[in-house]
């Protein structure tokens, strides 16, 4: 008796989806609790798994758009052998070929377009994604990855060179459609800037005593809980202690209520293959920053992978985002809605600076708070931002539990 493969509920307000690459093809055994094919929402990629073991009979929506409860596939329930041999067996590779050449490389199909465009083969490249699959960073390396030297063949061939991907003052334009979650990261940045009185504030720290921190604590604090001592714990926590002091950034606007979270739910922006994600990490004042760092590394693992829950996405009630990890000196970031604060996190520069009336050399970092003026006023948004900054100058009231 067939099966069906329905589109389960993804998470609140989400009812469509785009079916993204399917895993398996049909007549291919699956077991129980396998990933078949990818769903994209407009807040993460997730992954559709077999609720049984047996055998994908038939794909019905191969791809674009399904609802919740649409069925996409049709399944046949029961223990399959899987060493059966299908109706035409494929001929059996060269004894010089590598068993893992007959494999079809699964691609993801950002890094096929992305491949397409480079004029490379996706499906010849080492995947870092789950299963071995193809992401777009994978093609991302290979583009940008210097050129091996090959030695020449003893006999070249009359073939004319390959084409390059755009000839030299070629000139022409390539359309691809947004992807729901890029379409939602659109709506929401707009939103942001139409419906908030977005102002921000700058304001720098000297990240010298979390380094040496870290440096003196890293190894031990890593060989005691087995997760890295990064710098996102130390903000995390010193976001935590300086919403608890200023309420008016924990908080948001329901018509014409002001609501005062009393807990603290810090969102941390994460980049994805296909957009920026913000996962969010829940009663941080409970954590420590152990626990804060083991969130983190978790968040970034299934993020890259694809496999982070829509819920992991919702009801923050301040973020933190890190553009200093890709080189940015300062910013403005924007106001994640319904949150009113936001704060930017920027590249650790060694710069002059005073100190007691002695110029120094200091690992400095610039910091900047983007909040909405409806509810924030400047004097607690600046507030804030100076609190931070004590903070992370003296991280040493944050406990380091170790």
């Amino acid at each position: 008796m067939a099966l069906e493969l329905k589109i389960p509920a993804v998470g609140e307000s989400i009812t469509e989806v785009e079916i993204g690459q399917w895993l398996k093809k049909e007549g291919e055994v699956v077991g129980a609790d396998e990933p078949l094919v990818e769903l994209v929402t407009d807040k993460a990629t997730l992954e559709l798994p077999s609720p049984v073991q047996g055998r994908l009979t038939k794909i019905l929506i191969p791809s674009g758009q399904a609802k919740v409860g649409d069925v996409v596939a049709l399944l046949e329930e029961g223990a399959v052998t899987v060493s059966s041999p299908p109706a035409q067996p494929a001929p059996a590779p060269a004894p010089s070929q590598p068993a893992a050449a007959v494999t079809e490389a699964k691609v993801m199909p950002s890094a096929e377009r992305l491949a397409t465009q480079a004029g490379i083969q996706a499906a010849s490249l080492p995947g870092t994604g789950p299963g071995g699959r193809v992401l777009k960073e994978d093609v991302q390396r290979a583009v940008t990855a210097p050129a091996a030297p090959v030695a020449p063949p003893p006999t070249p061939l009359p073939s004319s060179p390959p084409t390059p991907v755009v000839a030299k003052g070629e000139r022409r334009d390539e359309v691809v459609p947004m992807t729901p979650l890029r379409r939602r990261i659109a709506e929401r940045l707009l939103s942001a800037k139409q419906n908030t009185a977005m102002l921000t504030t700058f304001n720098e720290a000297d990240m010298g005593m979390v380094m040496e921190l870290r440096k003196e604590y890293g190894e031990a604090f890593q060989k005691k809980y087995g997760v890295k001592l990064g710098f996102m714990s130390f903000f995390v926590k010193a976001v935590t202690q300086a919403l608890q002091e200023i309420p008016q950034l924990n908080a948001e606007i329901r018509g014409s209520d002001i609501v005062y979270h009393r807990y603290y739910d810090i969102g941390i922006a994460v980049g994805g293959g296909e957009g920026l994600v913000v996962p969010v990490i829940r009663n941080t004042d409970l954590l420590s920053m152990a626990q804060i760092e083991a969130i983190i590394a978790d968040y970034g693992e299934r993020v890259r992978a694809k496999k982070i829950k829509p819920e992991e996405l919702m009801g923050g009630t301040f973020t933190i985002t890190n553009g200093g990890i890709y080189g940015s000196l300062n910013s403005t970031p924007i106001i994640n809605p319904p949150q009113v604060g936001i704060l930017g996190m920027h590249a650790i520069v060694e710069r002059p600076v005073a100190k007691n009336g002695t110029v120094v050399i200091r690992p400095m970092m610039n910091l900047a708070l983007s909040y909405d003026h409806r509810i924030v006023d400047g004097r607690e948004a600046v507030t804030f931002l100076k609190r931070v900054k004590e903070l992370i100058e003296n991280p040493v009231r944050l406990a380091l539990e170790v």
